[in-house]
């Protein structure tokens, strides 16, 4: 800095203002600061800067998987909108879903420096006070049923699977069968109470539960126990992948898709348009999931302290894709209770 006032023919101080982007300085003077800063090759040291005021533009993520296709997509947004806003992000994955655990990802993420953290819990953790998170973190919770603690972001998982269901009741279907995704998923698990209250609400049966892994393999294996339903002619599966499975399941056992079986996937994959046949399922808008995080993380940072912090939970709204896979049932569907089953796993 010394150099560049010295070449610039200014105050050090000077330098500092034109550096940090401080008002002040008359426009010629600036001028020739940053010529001599360009001839010079200098940079400001951001982490010095960051540390003398507190902050450093970097944005915390926890989470346990990226395997599924929610989390990998919530990280991108998350990541795209914190770029948006000049912040980096730092991923921290959790290998299991313990306190010690999650403790030690927040103080590993803490040593790194970054001025908020944002969890991705997709298991009932929270819910039960199994887990705590640390006092005094800008912290902003995703897929959690804990918003009378934390501040937490989430897609509106019931709305979207009481579409599902209703969507397939509106064609005529007498009841609705139900892929589950993994018993530990908060998503999972609202996704299936909605689906049951809506036919419960309806005065319809309410099939047997199967359930598989968020995989299109463990759809596949749902789809060929329901092929073998004479009754099922509706199935709301939990996500596109598995539905994925249930559809090649279907075709393999000979019952067409939408002629005798209707599916309806969630989350619309960018690829569900190019099923055989494109998907009818519930659209989970991740970016809009990740703008909301990062703006609820930032609000918390940019607060005043001793200001008391903001809790409750933000539903991202969902909506119905209509597609090919789903229509009317066929006219000699047999309208039977369905017999009872154990839920698969």
């Amino acid at each position: 800095m010394a150099d560049v006032a010295r070449l610039a023919g200014v105050s050090s101080q000077t330098v500092s203002r034109v550096a940090n982007g401080q008002p002040g300085v008359v426009a010629t003077t600036r001028d020739q600061v940053l010529a001599a800063m360009r001839e010079l090759g200098y940079r400001p040291n951001s982490a010095a800067r960051a540390l003398k005021r507190g902050e450093f533009h970097t944005i915390g993520v926890i989470l346990f998987t990226l395997a599924t296709i929610g989390n990998s997509r919530t990280v991108e947004a998350i990541a795209m909108e914190a770029a948006r806003r000049k912040y980096a992000t730092t991923l921290m994955p959790v290998a299991a879903p313990t306190q010690d655990a999650v403790s030690g990802a927040f103080s590993r993420l803490e040593e790194l420096a970054v001025d908020g953290i944002i969890v991705i819990m997709e298991v009932h953790l929270l819910n039960d006070a199994a887990i705590t998170l640390p006092p005094g973190v800008h912290v902003v919770v995703v897929d959690s049923d804990a918003g009378d603690r934390y501040t937490v972001v989430d897609t509106d998982q019931a709305s979207g699977a009481g579409q599902a269901t209703e969507h397939l009741l509106g064609l005529g279907h007498h009841t609705v069968w139900h892929i589950a995704g993994p018993q530990e998923s908060f998503a999972s698990e609202r996704r299936t109470a909605a689906w049951r209250s809506t036919l419960e609400d309806a005065g319809r049966p309410v099939p047997p539960l199967l359930r598989g892994d968020w995989s299109a393999e463990s759809g596949y294996r749902a789809g060929l126990a329901l092929a073998d339903e004479p009754g099922c002619t509706a199935v709301f599966v939990a996500n596109d992948q598995m539905a994925l499975g249930v559809l090649r399941a279907m075709h393999e056992k000979g019952r067409a898709v939408p002629g005798e079986v209707s599916v309806v996937g969630f989350d619309d994959l960018p690829d569900s348009g190019a099923f055989t046949p494109p998907l009818t399922t519930i659209h989970q808008d991740f970016a809009e999931v990740g703008r909301r995080c990062v703006d609820a993380v930032l609000r918390q940072i940019h607060t005043r302290p001793g200001v008391a912090r903001e809790h409750g939970t933000t539903l991202v709204p969902t909506r119905l894709v209509v597609r090919d896979s789903t229509a009317a049932p066929p006219a000699t569907a047999p309208a039977t209770t369905p017999r009872r089953r154990a839920a698969r796993r």
